[in-house]
């Protein structure tokens, strides 16, 4: 419907959980990290909690699709069974062939024998339950006779809970405390920031095909978090039925009215249930009390004026009653975020010391080696202030230096090649606010041919490399020496850069990323960079306000005439 007006090839926020629409912001990303890890390397149950809609079946699913391929997964969707049928669906699901007229002791012999050869060949069981906090307390406890299950050092059988915060409510219960003494992680899903959504809503366009400037101005930001608590399901909700309403309008502007107008559209626009599923209807209850105690005293009022005189000038009239203005809810002011420290510079060419001298700013770097995979927590450091830093010296040949990675849990991401490599460090892709030069719409501007977004199509992943490498050539080619730019991430591999390539171009504008070849360690060596500043200053506003999920690898400005001299000394290949 709208699709094609915004130049989508796919929908972007339907509710029916997307693993290419993964979300790894708002703690998402670490989560999943840390359940990969609690699974691959703990023991015991682990629990995670969140409000209907946080995402948690995504979550899910996400970690089915990324789990080792030695661990086998089985998916419970509805828990709401005995403890007998509890046992016959985990049979079930292995495919154990167990009869349904089978005794537990019967299913519960298959299922240890089944584990300990999956054992033995060096595999493990997972068990997913949805919506636990439905499970009844007896299946619950089932759950638990199933972590029993173990040789004489592992466990044979991983459980992982996924409930609502009601979950929490039935562990606490005395019955039960030998269960919640078994669980040895607990993770819980927070509600989206008004930030963190802001990430999320272009996000999901650019994953849908969205390649044009900021789509949703800060106003309409704020009024869908307010609108959709931060819960991930009401935000595609809304955000769907606001850029319908764009779209009947043909504008390709989200104003506020659009959102108010998905919300007024919505169920959750009205009263907000209790999370034990009841309307507050005491409050209802003590306003109609309220209405009656007051009818009451203006008839006896009322009655009283008619018996008695009233005195000389006073008018028979009631005061107007002053209606207090209910406080408007405005978002906390999100704390300041401490950018990286960038790299030791290694070389530095003549234009570069001439640039430097100029501005008293400028920072150059040799490449810096470090690979990128989507989905890992990012490391981040106190930098400098440039303007204080002295011009850089004139050193040998660069050298790529290490890169140190952060302690977290295991990682599944694209590896380098190991010979000369440094170690891959990892870094989540999110929208970089601010960093587009285009101008971002605002609720009153007016719509044109000029002003609308481009409707391009995705770019091919088997092409995204060499694109971008033309258009980085014609772009040195052509920009001024004092022309500024911010470096991203270098590699060796060109397969895991074109994978890269594909990721950022659903998080930003592909239009503004810049690839280049040089050599590091006698080896060709890719570059990425980001956008193209006039003057520091623009190119440092940029730079401070990446989001955290760019700033792993240590992003930092580098110059046109740097990387010129960077090119004439190392030779693209």
């Amino acid at each position: 419907m709208y699709y094609s007006h915004f130049g989508l090839n796919q929908p972007p926020f339907k509710i029916t959980p997307n693993t290419e629409f993964f979300f790894s912001g708002g703690n998402r990303g670490p989560v999943l990290e840390a359940l990969i890890y609690a699974i691959t390397h703990g023991e015991g149950i682990v629990k995670v909690t969140g409000e209907v809609g946080s995402g948690k079946t995504m979550l899910c699913h996400m970690l089915q699709a990324r789990l080792p391929a030695h661990i086998e997964s089985v998916y419970i969707a509805n828990p709401s069974v005995s403890p007998e049928e509890i046992l016959h669906a985990i049979a079930f699901e292995l495919q154990l062939g167990v009869g349904l007229d089978a005794s537990r002791l019967e299913v519960v012999r298959a299922l240890h024998d089944y584990l300990l050869g999956r054992h033995a060949e060096g595999k493990r069981v997972v068990v997913f339950v949805e919506e636990s906090q439905s499970m009844p307390l007896p299946s619950l406890e089932e759950i638990r006779l199933l972590s029993n299950l173990e040789t004489k050092n592992d466990k044979l059988l991983q459980i992982v809970l996924f409930g609502q915060p009601e979950l929490d409510q039935n562990l606490r219960q005395a019955n039960i405390r030998q269960l919640r003494e078994r669980i040895t992680h607990s993770f819980r899903l927070e509600p989206l920031s008004v930030d963190e959504t802001r990430e999320y809503l272009m996000f999901r366009m650019r994953a849908a095909g969205y390649h044009g400037p900021e789509l949703f101005p800060e106003p309409v930001v704020k009024a869908v978090a307010r609108a959709a608590h931060g819960l991930s399901r009401r935000v595609n909700l809304i955000a769907d039925k606001a850029l319908l309403a764009a779209f009947s309008e043909n504008t390709h502007t989200i104003r506020r009215k659009h959102v108010d107008a998905a919300v007024a559209d919505s169920e959750f626009s009205a009263a907000p249930r209790s999370r034990t599923g009841l309307r507050p209807i005491w409050g209802v209850a003590l306003l109609a009390l309220g209405v009656a105690v007051g009818v009451g005293f203006y008839a006896w009022f009322q009655e009283a004026l008619i018996r008695t005189p009233a005195p000389v000038g006073v008018q028979d009239r009631a005061a107007p009653v002053e209606k207090k203005a209910e406080p408007r809810v405005h978002a906390a002011a999100p704390a300041p975020k401490s950018a990286p420290a960038s790299p030791t510079p290694t070389a530095v060419s003549a234009a570069d010391q001439a640039m430097a001298a100029a501005t008293a700013e400028e920072k150059e770097a040799a490449p810096n080696p470090a690979s990128v995979s989507v989905a890992t927590r990012p490391a981040s450091s106190a930098a400098p202030d440039p303007a204080t830093s002295a011009p850089p010296e004139e050193k040998p040949a660069p050298q790529p230096p290490a890169v140190s990675v952060p302690d977290k849990p295991a990682t599944i991401a694209a590896a380098e090649p190991a010979t000369g490599a440094p170690a891959p460090e990892s870094a989540t892709v999110s929208l970089p606010e601010g960093v587009s030069s285009t101008t971002r719409a605002t609720p009153k501007a007016k719509v044109t041919s000029a002003t609308r977004p481009a409707r391009s199509q995705p770019v091919d992943s088997k092409d995204i490399l060499e694109v971008r490498l033309a258009a980085t050539k014609e772009w040195l080619a052509t920009e001024a020496p004092t022309t500024s730019s911010i470096q991203l991430l270098g590699t060796y591999n060109p397969e895991t850069l074109r994978y890269h390539l594909n990721d950022l171009s659903k998080v930003i504008e592909i239009n503004k990323v810049f690839v280049y070849r040089t050599r590091a360690k006698q080896k060709p060596w890719l570059t990425v960079l980001y956008g193209s500043f006039n003057s520091y200053r623009a190119a440092r506003e940029a730079l401070d306000k990446l989001p955290e999920s760019l700033k792993g690898n240590g992003p930092f400005l580098r110059t046109v005439a740097g990387i010129r001299g960077e090119i004439s000394r190392h030779g693209a290949s």
